[in-house]
């Protein structure tokens, strides 16, 4: 399980979170949803190890990770743009972070990624000739090699639409399921985290403005701020809320 306990991050005057509390189970998918400048991309950052936090504590199996570097964390990211190498092939791209470290995944292992992604048509292509979705499934698979205690992603579906889009929503959900990995994702979006999360952190200028599963979110909103950014963001109406997600969740 990882546990945070009491996050704070302030830059200069700015209080960016505050005494953020939060437990998520081994193999969840918790999205972290709030407007632009809400504070998400800062507490995932603080996860990761990337950003420091100014007070507060971050335990994963009963270990205190607080101040324990990023690489030794064992959590691994997938960002926005993809952040791939474009003179390297997509198996190159793939294998890359394993130069250093030999022996961590199997040649079969190493297979079973790159069959669950569907990518083995396009494994001698440059970055360059891949469409959208198969970058993403190209930056997936090279964080899934490295065997993160923990999978990160930030706005892993912004850059993607349509088809594309739900393909890697199941993928997220597949792998979370299949590797029983604990995933934390980084979005903006209502309706990509309710239909993909088991649970949802909603932040509001850097407080929790309600923590729980989608059905909770949906039929016991906790403020008026949740209902009204969920709303807003789904462009719908009230009323119809419910009948968007009553048949996925009833």
């Amino acid at each position: 399980m990882l546990r945070l306990q009491n996050i704070s991050k302030q830059y200069e005057d700015k209080v960016v979170l505050e005494n953020i509390n939060l437990d998520i189970q081994a193999g969840e998918i918790v999205s972290l949803l709030g407007p632009s400048g809400s504070g998400k991309s800062t507490l995932l950052h603080i996860i990761l190890g990337l950003t420091t936090m100014d007070s507060g504590k971050i335990l994963f199996a009963n270990k205190d990770l607080s101040d324990v570097s990023m690489k030794d964390r064992g959590f691994n990211i997938v960002f926005q743009d993809y952040a791939l190498f474009p003179n390297l092939t997509a198996y190159e791209n793939i294998v890359y972070g394993l130069r250093n470290r030999k022996g961590l995944v199997t040649k079969e292992e190493l297979q079973e990624y790159i069959e669950f992604l569907g990518l083995e048509p396009h494994l001698t292509k440059k970055i360059g000739e891949l469409s959208g979705g198969q970058k993403q499934r190209v930056s997936i698979a090279r964080t899934l090699v490295m065997k993160p205690k923990i999978l990160l992603l930030d706005e892993p579906l912004s850059a993607l639409d349509g088809v594309i889009k739900e393909s890697i929503k199941q993928r997220i959900q597949s792998i979370a399921k299949e590797f029983n990995l604990t995933t934390i994702i980084v979005t903006h979006d209502p309706e990509e985290a309710l239909t993909m999360s088991d649970k949802i952190l909603i932040i509001n200028e850097g407080t929790i403005a309600q923590y729980g599963t989608p059905q909770q979110i949906i039929n016991q909103p906790s403020n008026e701020f949740v209902e009204s950014f969920i709303l807003k963001q789904l462009h719908i109406k009230r009323q119809n809320i419910y009948d968007l997600f009553s048949e996925k969740y009833a």
